[in-house]
């Protein structure tokens, strides 16, 4: 919530903390003319001219690693990372203690999104250098973007120390201890974000989720509902809450807070899902249907919804949708008990025993371990389970 999607909400996160750390030099070259040359030209951030003579530098000497390093630093000054990453690894292979490559190669993936191939050099670039600050926050900002959240906590909280006044990072650092189920990490930094900014919605949000994840779900539904006061518009507020009051089998207040943040966002999957859901506990029939259609539609349909669908559809006798919608659930999350359940009842009423009984026997050997708590739901990459 606090950065942006992918690997360019990182980058500016890692820009914010790290503003006065360039690339990181490589050793001194020696030798021929032309490396002398090249070394005055990129000190005077001649970039096209100093390319030039660390090419020739390097014709005349191929062996010459130090002289490969700077030749990939001049190419990612001017943009070319992917030709930097060639350079940097052919350096390696020159002399693999040459100085400073394995942070250059390292900030050179990061730059590319390529964060998983980023981790190796960088482990190798802290490994060497400890306190080296750039190092650090990249090897914690590339866990971070790899889903690597517990390994990412420790290098963003070295980060945080040293950069106490970046809400941002306090942002990055707050939602990794969220997704490691570190709850005290998380209400640690909702405190120092709102006593820089007591309006932050972001915040009291990330503050609900830990409390959700707690277990303590009234105090959870008090932060969303602050963040939902601060900022109407947050994209998850109402999804978020909406969600808690569901949980607590609180739907007509649900049901508003699901319409509200389709209001903000009319293609919310997981809202219109869960909305559909609510609606047909509430025995507004026509209302779910019509929900449940939309969210079917929707990029990143959960389950649910299929689940959902499936079950309004049979009690108007439309078994056939039906049992293609509790089918795709099945396909979708071979572990869902009730999908298997529904799809047996429904076999069973058919006619179709044996396809029923080998249903019933599935609904009898799974034993789902379902995370159904507002960090996952808050995920839509991650929330594939229906109930």
């Amino acid at each position: 919530m606090f950065v942006g999607s992918g690997w360019k909400g990182l980058l500016a996160v890692l820009l914010c903390v790290c503003s006065d750390a360039g690339l990181a030099q490589a050793g001194g070259t020696r030798g021929s003319a032309a490396a002398q040359r090249a070394k005055v030209l990129e000190e005077q951030g001649s970039w096209k001219e100093a390319e030039a003579a660390w090419r020739q530098a390097i014709a005349e000497n191929p062996r010459d690693a130090v002289a490969t390093v700077h030749l990939g630093l001049v190419l990612a000054r001017e943009g070319d990372y992917p030709g930097a990453v060639v350079e940097y690894r052919h350096a390696l292979k020159l002399d693999a203690h040459v100085q400073g490559v394995e942070l250059n190669l390292g900030l050179a993936l990061f730059k590319q999104g390529k964060l998983d191939e980023a981790i190796a050099p960088l482990k190798l670039a802290v490994a060497a250098a400890p306190g080296n600050q750039q190092a650090g926050i990249l090897l914690g900002m590339s866990y971070y973007g790899t889903s690597q959240y517990a390994l990412a906590v420790p290098y963003l909280r070295v980060a945080v120390e040293r950069a106490p006044e970046n809400v941002e990072l306090r942002g990055v650092l707050a939602q990794s201890c969220l997704h490691a189920k570190q709850y005290p990490c998380v209400l640690e930094e909702y405190k120092q974000i709102l006593a820089v900014n007591p309006e932050s919605a972001q915040a009291h949000m990330l503050a609900g989720e830990a409390l959700d994840g707690m277990h303590q779900t009234p105090e959870a539904i008090g932060e969303f509902q602050a963040a939902e006061k601060a900022a109407p518009t947050e994209p998850n507020v109402h999804f978020g809450l909406g969600y808690l009051l569901w949980t607590q089998h609180r739907y007509p207040e649900a049901e508003q807070e699901f319409k509200l943040e389709i209001q903000n966002e009319p293609t919310h999957a997981q809202a219109l899902a869960y909305l559909g859901d609510t609606e047909m506990k509430l025995e507004h029939q026509a209302e779910a249907e019509a929900d449940l259609r939309r969210a079917v539609h929707q990029a990143g349909a959960v389950p649910l919804a299929w689940l959902d669908l499936g079950i309004v559809l049979v009690d108007e006798g439309k078994n056939d949708e039906a049992r293609q919608d509790f089918e795709r659930v099945v396909e979708m999350n071979p572990s869902g008990v009730e999908a298997h359940w529904r799809l047996a009842r429904l076999y069973q009423a058919e006619g179709k025993m044996d396809a029923a009984k080998a249903e019933f026997a599935k609904t009898r050997t799974l034993h789902e371990k379902e995370d159904t708590g507002l960090v996952r739901q808050m995920d839509p990459a991650t929330s594939a389970q229906p109930r």
